[in-house]
């Protein structure tokens, strides 16, 4: 018996009707997701009642604009990323890469000329041609300085990542000097650059720096030893209250209670390994959530000494290794001793320097155990518990050790939070803040010291960043505000991120064994990052 089988004609999507079946399931979801996030706004009104305030428009602008980037990579990008790994027929390469056609010389040219003209207009461009429009010629000024920078980077790729490292630590030697000789030049006045650069040494230099801290002394707890340690936040507010209460009540220097509140996280490190020794993955996650959020309500609840939710404010400066103050009531005052004209950038200045050696000497502290035995210990304690015990490595001392270390950095950094800050409340080590340094050590890539500065760098500068987009709210209204919006865009950086490398900006990395040659390892042969 014969069958007869009606053949069917197989119909296949084109990338633009798979863009718009995307796009409308993406609108669709950012909608649900965004609904009660953005569209409606809660506050109260005189009499405490709850108000709720309808945000439609900006709602509307949020699930637009993903159904549309949902669509255009779905519809373009998709197909030319496809594109460029076919070799051309006739003459057997491949096609250009993005980056060669995005970064040519007419276009840096051009770019720097409009950097350029827009920096000697600055301070005329709002009498010229209004407020509104001088926001956007500001934007663009940022624009085309960013895509100078990429473009020196792109043409000078081979010698940056040659010499990466040095050209890192002389870039941050230089960095407040070069902000105020560029704000000195726009504001034709050295004292106004000085000034000027208040902002920039201290959100986009101190900021950024104390997070890199941060987030290597948790590389050596996470990154290194593989123990996930999610309250981490705890040693950077003993190390803050450490230096607040004894500086306040007795008096002590800085230099002295630097070390003194390194040693107590420390100390504290170890008494919450000795806890967690049997305990590995989600277990310890929890365990040391639980200490955070411990330690937190403790500060809190113990107002006889931490002043409850109130704080610890009036917290004196660091001073200049005790030869200089920073005091303008002093009689050593620094402006006083120099003779030179009084200025609150000193202060800050001299903090950024301070937190750059603090962030040298973890690096350095890092680079010196990962060689040593120890640091060896933690890398097979990383790699397998029961592999490592089989070696006859004492897993409890290596896990206290790494504690201790980790926890150690974090109490140096909290200790200079406080002194630069004047001020600490439990409200600054929330569990959030965890969350954060995780999420750059992640992002980073767990083990590798450059890519954690990168993620720190990319993150949290991008975050204040977005402070200085002011001309957002003539776009979406003067109640706008940009910062407000910085975990969301957090979060998607995180995603993208995880999505196009799932091992950290940095994906490999050089063993600190090695046979004849060093070589570096790929991230494909790490396990879940960790190189």
């Amino acid at each position: 018996m014969a069958v007869t089988v009606s053949p069917e004609r197989d119909t296949v999507a084109t990338p633009v009707q798979r863009a718009l079946k995307e796009a409308f399931y993406a609108g669709a979801i950012s909608f649900g997701l965004f609904v009660l996030f953005i569209g409606l706004k809660t506050g109260q009104n005189m009499s405490n009642e709850l108000v709720v305030t309808t945000r439609w428009g900006l709602l509307a602008a949020v699930v637009i604009a993903t159904a549309v980037g949902r669509f255009l990579y779905v519809a373009y990008g998709q197909p030319f990323m496809a594109s460029q790994k076919i070799t051309d027929v006739a003459t057997g390469l491949l096609p250009a890469s993005v980056a060669s056609r995005f970064f040519q010389l007419p276009w840096f040219i051009a770019a720097v000329v409009a950097a350029v003209l827009l920096f000697a207009l600055n301070s005329s461009l709002a009498g010229w041609v209004g407020a509104e429009p001088a926001g956007y010629l500001q934007f663009l000024r940022a624009v085309a300085v960013i895509y100078v920078l990429a473009c020196v980077i792109y043409y000078f790729r081979a010698f940056i990542h040659a010499n990466f490292t040095k050209l890192g630590i002389t870039a941050l030697l230089l960095y407040p000097i070069l902000v105020i000789a560029v704000l000195s030049l726009n504001a034709w006045s050295i004292v106004g650059g000085m000034q000027g650069s208040l902002k920039w040494v201290d959100n986009f230099g101190i900021q950024i720096l104390i997070y890199v801290m941060l987030a290597w002394g948790l590389n050596i707890v996470v990154g290194l030893a593989g123990l996930l340690d999610l309250g981490y936040v705890a040693f950077y507010a003993l190390g803050a209250y450490a230096y607040a209460l004894l500086a306040t009540h007795f008096g002590l220097s800085f230099w002295i209670l630097l070390p003194a509140a390194g040693a107590m996280a420390a100390l504290w490190g170890v008494l919450l390994g000795f806890p967690v020794l049997r305990l590995r993955g989600d277990y310890l996650a929890i365990v040391t959530l639980a200490f955070g959020e411990i330690i937190r309500l403790v500060l809190i609840n113990w107002r006889e000494v931490t002043n409850g939710s109130a704080g610890i404010s009036g917290i004196p400066k660091v001073s200049f290794f005790g030869l200089m103050s920073f005091n303008v009531s002093d009689p050593n005052y620094i402006a006083k001793v120099l003779g030179i004209a009084q200025s609150g950038a000193y202060y800050k200045i001299f903090l950024y320097y301070l937190i750059l050696g603090l962030c040298l000497l973890t690096a350095f502290v890092t680079i010196r155990l990962r060689r040593l035995p120890v640091g060896r210990a933690w890398e097979a304690l990383r790699e397998d518990e029961i592999a490592c015990r089989s070696l006859g490595i004492n897993t409890t001392t290596t896990k206290l050790t790494a504690f201790a270390t980790g926890a150690m950095f974090g109490g140096f950094a909290g200790s200079f939070f406080a002194a630069r800050q004047g001020f600490v409340s439990p409200e600054s080590f929330v569990f959030l803040e965890s969350a954060i340094i995780l999420a750059i050590v992640v992002l980073g890539g767990m083990g590798s010291l450059v890519g954690i500065a990168v993620a720190a760098m990319v993150m949290i500068g991008g975050t204040e960043a977005l402070r200085e987009l002011d001309f957002l709210k003539q776009i979406f209204g003067p109640d706008f505000t940009p910062e407000l919006y910085r975990m969301l865009l957090f979060g998607m950086a995180m995603v993208i991120v995880m999505l196009w490398k799932p091992r950290g900006f940095v994906g490999s990395r050089e063993p600190t064994a090695f046979l004849k040659e060093r070589r570096a390892v790929s991230g494909s042969f790490t396990k879940e990052g960790h190189g």
